[in-house]
């Protein structure tokens, strides 16, 4: 169960959507591509989220290992459909935005799911986008992986 929280939050990381708007986003408009972001997880359209990120963009996230990972449109879409095979309902509740500037979003959420097995998940995350033209460049996810790193020992 926690590799299956390993793959969800490391496929989070990977989320996108295609924004060819060369022009600077302004707060506003990248509250509104979060938003977006977000209806695209919950509807599990893995592609469309994925094409929200450029091409290879940079994640951090403690599912993925320490350090920054750069990902492709490619391997987000991969590693969610893979997720969603585990975790037909998964759902993201976001609670706050928080725009940073006119190149951040800070966005707190709780991310849900069960497995076919019946168990479930529920986790606070917190992330860190960076948008740039209309598209994510960098995903700085946060959430507490205490026991994912407890079990490694």
């Amino acid at each position: 169960m926690k590799h299956l929280l390993i793959l969800f939050f490391a496929t989070f990381a990977l989320i996108s959507c295609n924004n060819q708007n060369n022009k600077s986003m302004q707060a506003p408009d990248n509250e509104k591509l979060v938003k977006q972001y977000f209806e695209h997880f919950n509807n599990h359209e893995w592609t469309k989220m994925a094409n929200m990120y450029s091409e290879i963009s940079e994640f951090k996230d403690p599912s993925l290992g320490q350090g920054i990972v750069k990902q492709t449109r490619q391997q987000i879409i991969d590693k969610y459909a893979e997720l969603n095979k585990v975790f037909p309902n998964l759902h993201d509740e976001v609670i706050q935005i928080y725009p940073s500037g006119n190149r951040h979003i800070i966005v707190e959420f709780v991310s849900s799911g069960t497995a076919a097995d019946g168990s479930k998940f529920e986790l606070p995350i917190c992330t860190i986008f960076t948008i740039e033209n209309g598209i994510i460049t960098k995903d700085f996810t946060y959430f507490d992986n205490f026991e994912e790193l407890e079990s490694k020992k």
